[in-house]
């Protein structure tokens, strides 16, 4: 979409804002907003509302838990059209930073609450302020070790101010293209979830049925594995693999004596973060740490047993690692990589199996009991040769559609911030026609 600009332009002074149009002052947000702090004395907390990446979204009692207040007469008091703050710890709290009210609630005493006047169209100033966020303008002014802005510092903000007609066309055009976007968004992130399920239905058809459709079946009597080919061995995983624990025996685990040496430490979020292979680790220990560790040697199929239970890699470099994983040995008739894309499949399976305590846990006797169907080494060879190709094929189409998805949202902050900023003029468009 290619968008005119306006026929003049004078310098904000801004950095953030550049060039604006010349009939748009450039204020002190002070001079748009007024900033209101109204504790609530009386509102229930089926009124709560929070701000979330999803915007400002109202919060059921089933969304409660223990970290949150069950005193809410300390809340503040917004109204529909307000703007909600979350201001703190700028370089750490993963959340969307700004919200437009949608209806009457309670939210955090945490958040600045700001209410437009009636020189102020609310949408307006929402895309504005979105704009900010996305931008990253909020973390270059906030202060303190924790990188915060407060509400003195908001309001002394400089903020454009087309007249409130303009303002009013400039929220509706970018309410009616962002949905849009929103929309194609949706599309790719469908395809996204499609691809996933596609890729764990071929690899847990390949591994349980193999290549040949027409090979005689028998009931493996197991219900994840349903029918295998006749002649495929039904066996528990221990005479699959040898399973070795990890191991770190000091504690508390996270004793800094104990790390930030010459040997890899791998971590569950490694594993999760890999494609197949382990190539990079964050941590490292010394050699006290690794007196009271294992090394495991490169090749060793690794899973975790704790947390992302069930996400298998494998080592590209030796490297030790604690009791939250097991490593996998293949016996010699097993293929390394038919036993990688088998513990893929058996992934829920294990997750049925897992203990549930303070979090979900499997160990090694509740893995080793585990059945699955053996194929002779020829065929397990051609399952891995297929679904390394077909995976392949996949992986290429989701990285497609993830790149098309940070496409889209460039696309859609740069055209925020250009409305709001007045580097585009879109008082004369005219509203295309929505699609039968």
């Amino acid at each position: 979409m290619s968008l005119p600009g306006y026929s003049q332009y004078k310098d904000s002074g801004v950095p953030w804002l550049g060039k604006v149009p010349k009939h748009w002052p450039v204020h002190e947000t002070k001079r748009h907003f007024l900033r209101k702090k109204v504790i609530n004395t009386g509102m229930a907390c089926e009124n709560r509302l929070a701000l979330t990446m999803n915007g400002v979204v109202p919060r059921s009692l089933d969304d409660l838990d223990g970290l949150q207040s069950s005193d809410y007469e300390g809340y503040q008091l917004f109204e529909k059209g307000d703007l909600a703050f979350k201001l703190i710890d700028l370089q750490n709290i993963k959340t969307s930073r700004v919200g437009l009210v949608p209806e009457r609630g309670i939210m955090s005493p945490a958040y600045i609450r700001l209410q437009p006047l009636g020189n102020t169209d609310s949408r307006f100033a929402y895309w504005y302020f979105m704009a900010l966020y996305w931008n990253q303008v909020f973390n270059s002014l906030g202060g303190g070790v924790r990188q915060t802005l407060g509400p003195e510092e908001l309001l002394t903000l400089e903020y454009p101010a087309p007249p409130l007609d303009e303002q009013t066309v400039i929220a509706a055009f970018l309410d009616r293209e962002t949905a849009k976007i929103d929309a194609l968004i949706a599309e790719q992130e469908k395809l996204l979830t499609l691809l996933a399920e596609k890729r764990r239905a071929t690899i847990s058809h390949a591994v349980t049925k193999g290549m040949n459709p027409d090979a005689p079946m028998k009931d493996s009597g197991v219900a994840w594995l349903g029918e295998v080919p006749a002649h495929w061995t039904l066996m528990q995983i221990r005479y699959f693999a040898q399973i070795l624990r990890g191991k770190f025996t000091h504690r508390p685990r996270n004793d800094p004596a104990f790390y930030d040496g010459d040997y890899p430490f791998v971590q569950t979020g490694d594993i999760t973060a890999a494609e197949r292979y382990i190539t990079t680790y964050r941590q490292t220990l010394n050699q006290r740490g690794a007196d009271v560790s294992k090394e495991f040697p490169k090749g060793t199929l690794v899973m975790a047993i704790a947390a992302n239970i069930g996400d298998v890699a494998i080592l590209d470099f030796p490297a030790y690692f604690p009791d939250s994983i097991v490593g996998l040995v293949p016996r010699q008739d097993v293929n390394l990589l038919f036993m990688f894309y088998l513990m893929i499949a058996m992934k829920s399976p294990m997750i049925q199996t897992a203990t549930i305590s303070t979090q979900m846990n499997l160990n090694i006797d509740q893995i080793s009991s585990l059945i699955a169907a053996c194929p002779p080494a020829q065929e397990q060879a051609a399952i891995v040769s297929f679904l390394d190709a077909e995976t392949a094929r996949l992986d290429a189409l989701k990285t497609e559609s993830e790149r098309g998805i940070t496409l889209l949202k460039e696309r859609r902050s740069a055209l925020i911030s250009a409305a709001v900023t007045g580097k585009i003029d879109v008082r004369n468009l005219t509203p295309e026609p929505e699609p039968a």
